[in-house]
């Protein structure tokens, strides 16, 4: 590691690790994203290009709420989804992303931290940077058929966000290789039929393997039945997330 002035940057990190396990963060890592501001492009926005790195940031989603949905008929167990499954971890993961963001612009340096789930192009569905990208170059998983990031512990059942930034932390140099296989669980689970059972190809558009009309039209046809629009199969359905017991 760089650790620049009187070893601030390593001193710093130390300090974001403590607070991550103070907030009950599961996953926090460093991505390097400057050799991928082509793919990033693509897929987001262009404030990322005004950074050399992006904090990765992860917390484990409650196995048994998500477990409720396996019957999504029930509106009780989609509320409650909804709720402490995306609404709530979502909160979680902003507000820590602005904590990380004002205690690295304290030791002078650059920051930008990101909505964990706020579009900037409806049309592309996509965010200003896609949180599963820098996951995935922090180390913590490879990119599914689903598009969802899966984790090797946790499946794609992990909320991430990212805080840019150019202080100079150690960046992850070994990416995971993808594991999925010949696995087609997220496909079969797939209510629109949207997934197409592609691997993941580093710098390919995400139509390859999600058709995003036919996920976005499914969720239209819940909305006109007075339903919460609310799927998440696929994150279901993987068995990596599956495997996973606590205790």
């Amino acid at each position: 590691m760089d650790n620049g002035k009187n070893g601030m940057p390593l001193e710093l990190f130390d300090k974001i690790r403590q607070l991550a396990e103070n907030h009950a963060i599961d996953y926090i890592g460093v991505a390097g994203i400057a050799k991928y501001q082509q793919e990033i492009a693509v897929i987001g926005g262009t404030v990322a290009g005004k950074f050399p790195r992006a904090i990765s940031i992860g917390i484990v989603l409650p196995q048994s709420i998500v477990d409720l949905l396996q019957e999504r008929d029930c509106y009780e167990n989609v509320f409650q989804y909804q709720t402490h499954a995306y609404d709530v971890i979502n909160q979680r993961l902003d507000n820590f992303a602005s904590i990380v963001g004002s205690q690295i612009q304290k030791s002078g340096y650059r920051v930008m931290p990101l909505p964990a789930a706020e579009r900037i192009d409806s049309e592309r569905v996509c965010a200003s940077l896609s949180h599963k990208l820098t996951a995935r170059l922090a180390g913590f998983g490879w990119i599914g058929k689903n598009c969802l990031l899966i984790n090797p512990d946790h499946g794609p059942r992990v909320r991430w966000t990212s805080v840019l930034t150019d202080a100079p932390f150690a960046e992850n140099e070994q990416m995971l290789e993808n594991r999925c296989g010949n696995c087609t669980e997220c496909v079969k689970a797939c209510p629109a039929r949207a997934i197409k059972g592609c691997n993941y190809a580093d710098g390919e558009s995400g139509e390859e393997r999600l058709s995003v009309a036919k996920c976005e039209a499914y969720f239209e046809s819940l909305g006109q039945k007075g339903r919460l629009k609310i799927c998440g199969m696929c994150l279901y359905a993987c068995p990596y997330g599956k495997k996973f017991k606590a205790g």
